[in-house]
This record gives structure tokens, C-alpha cells and sequence, in this order.
């Protein structure tokens, strides 16, 4: 199965070697200089530059900084636009039609050079050239994805839409080709062949085979073809169910008497005539139902809040229902088995056991955070019987009023985010990483027409001894009309690029000097200094949503809340940075969902280490050292409700593992009833009221569909890591300890 990674946290647990020896074919081949626009190594100042460093805090801090360096163009790269990401096709919106032409007429090379082979010779090479032919796919997809989501173009989301669809729909049709499948498996069963093969090459066969097996290979060409049809259909709801949350009512009317409590500013800017109209999605809904004091009030807010429109869960249920089928259709008894077979969890039975399991060991925190919060409720109420009880719309009210009473003891988050400028947060991540790996961010000038947006900021990461090894484009502030959702892209892995690849590019190019730069689509590729090979970079995008300073000479200061999702991001990022291999399908962020998550909560530990924390965190203005008491408060308030928020998890991922079941396979199957079964057993914290349909607003059922679980497994995994591997955080920055994590896991 040639698969598309979607741009999600990907992370592989297995051991990949990071270089094989390059045949002086390849050397001589690609020796010649290129004119393609990339900074020379030699550009780069040294090693842990005090220059770079001070220049990656002044381009997210300095917005005059910022402007001026942008407007840079070092000596001997072009002042005309380049294509987006530098990529040669995207300098204009009918760019991607082009770019998948021509990436589909490569791929059906390949799929015909695959077809035809029949000697050891032509056998070695499939592994290879199936992987390459899964990179060509990705790098359409992977891009085309990010595109239609981000890009502020509506014309060039649209062709970019259609790129992806095409790419997805002959992905599928590969998939389901049943020659490939035949020949893979000749080749890996040949002693000769196997025996010469790479652990690398090994290791792809394997998850090829094992992937077109899930694809319905083996069964008549009709059924196939269904396959096919319920693939592209799945591809479509999915996305449709993604792009139409929203709820049933879109705003409630209120008399501003009952919504005491609230914000007064907000207030203000939601009344007209003597009524407020809160929008029942969004900040100002949370607000309220943190902060009213009338209950009636909350509860018609919550309930608005959690019912999805009726259309909205008829394509969930129509999405289900189709993976069911796709399901049986492969010879499994549900999606849920389907997904998990080359998962850590490796089945259903395995991960509900673990969600149970986790649930009974939690179950004591809970209650008594459940007690705690009915106690406050009491107090407040003046109601002391028996039958007082918790509503959902009581929690978030309850738990608001609880840490504002511990808050008001400590100092106020704004005190502590003035430790925190972004600038000095960038700062504080590329020393650690240089410390525990071996490598740092360089800012580099963008070219016209390299970024989305003219906020992106690019960091090339260089290694100490590997020289430049991935970049990353950082679309870090908030605008108008951008998802507001923190996350990583990996629009890009690592691969590396053969001698016959750069001789083809020669040949398509009539230049030998261009041949470098073309044969990656113009992207960023690099030479290993050690062995002369030529591999892309891996390409990464990471989104974050931070209010920017209107005052230009302040800094954009973040909430600790912000660190850690900067931190986790990062977490995934690093990993798409490191996992430099030989094969794509190896590299980085290519592997099992269920162990995506560990790099990036592992981050999360990182960041609240008082040896982390000295790297970079000082007050913007006087430069004094962060109080680490300040952060164990901190910490100690952010934990206070970590139980019931944790059974909320284990909840949404029980009810994924319920959708993905054999259910939707049922005649009758309702995913309301479903949710509302599993959110309202007798042992519940909180019952959810009938009437509600919040699963129409469970998003990752598309993305992590049945795999939801994974941030729960991982952040186990994460715990034990940071105390076998980085001592608790006794000994969190040490090179021994981190060069250990990048070989064996990154």
C-alpha cells in the first residue's frame, strides 16, 4: 500500500541507521555545482553563534527587527519570486495542476519500471523505487494539504484541493493494483534479493506488504474497485465533517440581569437594545460558562454549546458506516481492528483494556476533586443536603471559582509571562537542542514567494557535525482568518536522492548544474559532508495562534499555558528534523499513530525543568532570572483538576474505540445513543443532559480514527522515558542522554 501521511504527530520506535555508504557513482554524478538558491554551509556562522542566537530572539521579538531582516537578500540568490516553500511549480495558483502532472507522469514510471521487473538486478531495486514512488505522492499530498487549509489565497486552496484529490484518488488505485503487490512480494521472498537488501529496505517491504493486504489486494476486481469508491468517499466526509462543525443554535438571547458575572468588557461588546446574543461556540460561550452565576443561564449555553447540527452528524454516521464497510471489505470484523494491527496497541481488546485500566486508577483523584468541587458548590448555594449534585454545567464554573480562590495567593499569570517573550522561548529551544542533539536554529531571509504570509518566519537547522539537515517555516501569530489551532506539518521528509535521480533531473533539465536543485522540486536538499550523498530536507511547517504586542516596542509575551504548547509542537518538529534515513517510509514522522505523541509530551517535561528553564527564562524588560517557586505554583494549579480531565480523555477515546467498532455496521447503529451511552453510565462524574450531540464536534474522529488513545499511551510511555532516560529531571540536559533518545528513538 503506497500511503499519505497526513500532516499529523507522527513518530517511529524503531532503531533506523541514519547513513549508508554512497557509491562513487553518485558522487561523481552530482559534482557539479549547483545554481539552485540555497545558502552554502559556509554562510553559516559557527557553531553556537552568539550572532544567530541573538538574532533568532530579535526576529520574533523586535517587529522592526523583524522587518528589516526580511527585506535582506544575501548576494547571489534571485529578487524575482520563487514558488512557494521554494518549490519551482507553486509560483502561481495553477502551479499545483502542474505539479501533479508531472509528479503523476514520474510515478507511472515508476510503476511501470516496477511492473516489468523480472531479474535479481531489477528485483533489488523495488524497494527502492516503491518508496519513491510513495515520496512523489507525499510530496503533492503532504503540500496540498497544508495549502488548502492555510494558504489565504481562496484560488490557490481550490487548486490545491483539486491536486490532493487526484494524488488521493490514484494512491488508491495503486493501492489496489495487485502487480505491485505481486512483484513486492517476489522480490522479498527471494533469498538473493533479501540478503542484499538494506535494513531499511527490509523494514519498508515489510510495511508495504503488510499495508496492501489491508487494502483489499487479494479480492476480485469489482469488490476492489468498491474499495476504491469507499476510499475516495471516506477522504470526502472526512474532510466535510472537519470543515461544517457547528452548532444547532448559533447564539442564545439573554437579558443582560441574568448574565451576572461575566466579563462586563465582553458584555458590553455582545448587548444591543438591553439583550446580549452570545455567539454558543467559541471564547465567549466558555467564558460565560465559567463565570455566570445563574445555573439556569449555563445550562442553556452548554446544551447549545454540545448539539451539532443534524446534517453534521448525518456525515459522521455516513463516514462511519463507510469505514465499516471498507473494513469488512479487507477481511476485518471492524475499522478499530483494521487500524491497530501495525499499531503498538495492536487491537481493540488491548486498547480499552488500557483505557479501563487507566480509568480505575484515576478514579480516586477524581472523586476527590468531584468532592472538593460539591463542597465549594454547597458553600456557595448554602445547601447542605444530601441530594446536592454536580451538573455539567456546574464543572467549569466550579473549577474557575476554585483556582481563582488559590490564584489570588500566588502571583498572577501576567507576572509570570513577562519571563516568557517568544523570542526568548525560540532562544530557549535551540540551545536545548543543541545541547542534548547537536543542533541549532539559524534564521534565514525568506525569498519572495517562499511563505503564505509575510509573518512566516524560516529556521534552517544546522547540525554540528551533519551541517544542514531539515527547515522550518513558523507561522507563530494570530491574524484574521487563520485557524487559531496549534500544530506541526511535516510537508517533507527526509529521503535520500540517488545518482539515477539526479541523472534523470539532468536529463529533463539539459543541465547538469540545475539537475541538484530540480530533482527536489527546488525544495531544500543538502550533502552530507561526510559522504558527499545528496538527501531533501525534511520541511516543516508549525502553527501556533499567539496575540501579538500592539505595542511594537514590547515584546510578544506568552502564558506558560503557550510554552508548553510552543514546547510540544516543537517536540513533533524535532523528530521530522532527526529522522534523517535513506527511505521516506522510514524517516522521522513515519510510523505508528499510537507512538506519535511520545517526543512532543516528552517536551512537556522538558519545559518545566528548572535546568531547561535557566537557558532562557528572564523578564523581558530587567533580564532577572525566573523564581522557579513561581513555576511550582504554577504547575500546582494546572494539576489541580488533572484527574477529571483525564477521565474526560479516556472517555472521548473510549467512544472512538465504540465508532470504530463493528456498530456502524448495524442497520440501527446511532452514534447518539452511543455517546450518550458512554457518557452517562452510572459511574459518571458528570451525566450529559439528553438532547445533546456533541460528537459532531469530535474532529480527530477523522484524523485519529481509532487511535484516539494515543495521547494517553504515549504520555505513559513519556513518563517512564523522562525517568529511565533524563534522570526526572535531575540530569535533563546532558548530551550522553540525548544523543542516547535521538539514536534510538528520534
Amino acid at each position: 500500500m503506497i500511503k499519505a501521511f497526513r500532516p499529523r504527530r507522527w513518530i517511529c520506535p524503531t532503531c533506523i541507521s541514519r547513513q549508508r555508504r554512497v557509491q562513487r557513482s553518485l558522487v561523481n554524478v552530482a559534482a557539479a555545482p549547483s545554481e539552485d538558491f540555497r545558502l552554502p554551509l559556509a554562510s553559516y556562522t559557527a557553531p553556537g553563534s552568539s550572532r544567530d542566537d541573538q538574532t533568532l530572539r530579535q526576529i520574533f521579538d523586535s517587529q522592526p527587527f523583524w522587518q528589516e531582516f526580511s527585506q535582506r537578500r544575501p548576494a547571489g540568490l534571485p529578487t524575482r519570486p520563487v514558488g512557494l516553500f521554494m518549490n519551482k511549480y507553486l509560483t502561481h495558483p495553477e502551479g499545483f495542476r502542474e505539479f501533479a502532472a508531472v509528479t503523476l507522469q514520474k510515478a507511472r514510471k515508476i510503476v511501470t519500471k516496477v511492473l516489468g521487473a523480472s531479474t535479481v538486478e531489477g528485483y533489488r531495486a523495488i524497494a527502492r523505487d516503491l518508496d519513491r514512488l510513495s515520496d512523489l505522492l507525499c510530496r503533492v499530498i503532504d503540500l496540498a494539504d497544508f495549502v488548502r487549509a492555510t494558504h489565504p489565497d481562496r484560488e490557490i486552496q481550490a487548486t490545491a484541493t483539486q491536486a490532493y484529490g487526484l494524488m488521493f484518488e490514484y494512491m488508491n488505485v495503486l493501492n489496489t493494483t495487485t502487480g505491485l503487490n505481486e512483484q513486492l512480494k517476489r522480490a522479498a521472498t527471494d533469498p538473493e534479493v533479501w540478503g542484499s537488501w538494506s535494513e531499511e529496505e527490509k523494514v519498508v517491504a515489510q510495511i508495504l506488504i503488510k499495508d496492501f493486504s489491508k487494502s483489499a489486494i487479494d479480492l476480485p476486481p469489482a469488490e476492489r474497485q468498491k474499495f476504491i469508491d469507499l476510499s475516495n468517499d471516506i477522504s470526502q466526509l472526512g474532510s466535510s465533517f472537519v470543515d461544517n462543525m457547528a452548532p444547532e443554535k448559533e447564539h442564545l438571547v439573554f437579558e443582560s440581569s441574568r448574565l451576572r458575572g461575566m466579563d462586563p468588557v465582553l458584555l458590553r461588546q455582545l448587548t444591543k437594545w438591553g439583550r446580549v446574543r452570545v455567539p454558543t461556540v467559541g471564547a465567549p460561550a466558555s467564558l460565560a460558562l465559567r463565570t455566570v452565576h445563574d445555573a439556569d443561564v449555563r445550562r442553556e449555553i452548554y446544551m447549545a454549546n454540545r448539539t451539532a447540527t443534524q446534517d453534521q452528524i448525518q456525515r459522521l454516521e455516513e463516514m462511519l458506516r463507510s469505514r465499516a464497510e471498507l473494513a469488512r471489505l479487507s477481511g476485518y470484523s471492524s475499522f478499530a481492528e483494521m487500524t491497530l494491527t501495525d499499531k503498538m496497541a495492536k487491537s481493540p481488546e488491548s486498547v480499552n483494556k488500557f483505557l479501563q485500566a487507566l480509568s480505575r486508577d484515576n478514579a480516586t483523584q477524581v472523586q476527590q476533586e468531584l468532592s472538593e468541587l460539591l463542597r465549594l458548590k454547597c458553600e456557595e448555594s448554602m445547601n447542605w443536603n444530601d441530594s446536592a449534585q454536580l451538573n455539567p454545567w456546574d464543572r467549569d464554573y466550579y473549577i474557575s471559582h476554585l483556582l481563582a480562590r488559590s490564584r489570588s495567593k500566588t502571583r498572577t499569570p501576567d507576572f509570570l509571562s513577562a519571563y516568557f517573550s517568544l523570542g526568548t522561548v525560540m532562544q530557549g529551544l535551540s540551545r536545548l537542542f543543541t545541547r542534548l542533539y547537536g543542533i541549532r536554529f539559524v534564521p534565514r531571509e525568506t525569498l519572495p514567494g517562499e511563505t503564505w504570509n509575510d509573518d512566516v518566519r524560516r529556521l534552517d537547522i544546522v547540525d554540528e557535525s551533519d551541517g544542514h539537515i531539515a527547515v522550518v517555516y513558523c507561522d507563530l501569530f494570530e491574524r484574521a482568518g487563520k485557524n487559531p489551532n496549534p500544530a506541526h506539518f511535516t510537508l517533507r521528509c527526509s529521503r535520500l536522492i540517488s545518482a539515477s535521480e539526479i541523472a534523470e533531473a539532468a536529463h529533463e533539465t539539459g543541465s547538469l548544474s540545475e539537475a541538484e536543485g530540480a530533482v527536489n522540486d527546488g525544495m531544500a536538499s543538502a550533502r552530507n559532508p561526510h559522504t558527499g550523498e545528496l538527501y531533501q530536507l525534511p520541511t516543516i511547517a508549525l502553527i501556533c495562534d499567539f496575540s501579538r504586542n500592539t505595542d511594537q516596542d514590547r515584546p510578544t509575551l506568552l502564558s506558560f499555558r503557550d510554552v508548553q504548547t510552543l514546547f510540544h509542537e516543537m517536540g513533533h518538529a524535532v523528530h521530522s528534523m532527526l529522522g534523517r534515513t535513506s527511505l521516506q517510509n522510514v524517516s522521522g514522522t513515519r510510523c505508528a499513530t499510537d507512538f506519535a505523541e511520545l517526543p512532543s509530551v516528552l517536551m512537556e517535561h522538558f519545559v518545566s525543568a528548572p535546568e531547561v528553564l535557566a537557558l532562557f527564562a528572564r523578564h523581558w524588560e530587567t533580564d532577572q532570572r525566573l523564581p522557579y517557586q513561581m513555576i511550582k505554583e504554577k504547575l500546582s494549579l494546572d494539576r489541580h483538576f488533572a484527574g477529571t480531565e483525564t477521565e474526560h480523555q479516556i472517555v472521548l477515546a473510549l467512544l472512538d474505540q465504540a465508532y470504530h467498532s463493528s456498530l456502524p455496521s448495524s442497520p440501527d447503529f446511532n452514534s447518539t445513543q452511543t455517546y450518550h451511552t458512554l457518557f452517562s453510565p452510572p459511574s459518571a462524574s458528570f451525566k450529559e443532559p439528553p438532547g445533546t450531540t456533541w460528537q459532531g464536534f469530535f474532529g480527530h474522529l477523522f484524523g485519529y480514527g481509532a487511535t484516539y488513545y494515543s495521547y494517553l499511551f504515549d504520555r505513559a510511555i513519556a513518563g517512564r522515558v523522562w525517568k529511565e532516560v533524563f534522570g526526572g529531571g535531575r540530569e535533563s540536559v546532558n548530551v550522553e542522554r540525548g544523543g542516547k533518545f535521538r539514536e534510538e528513538v528520534l
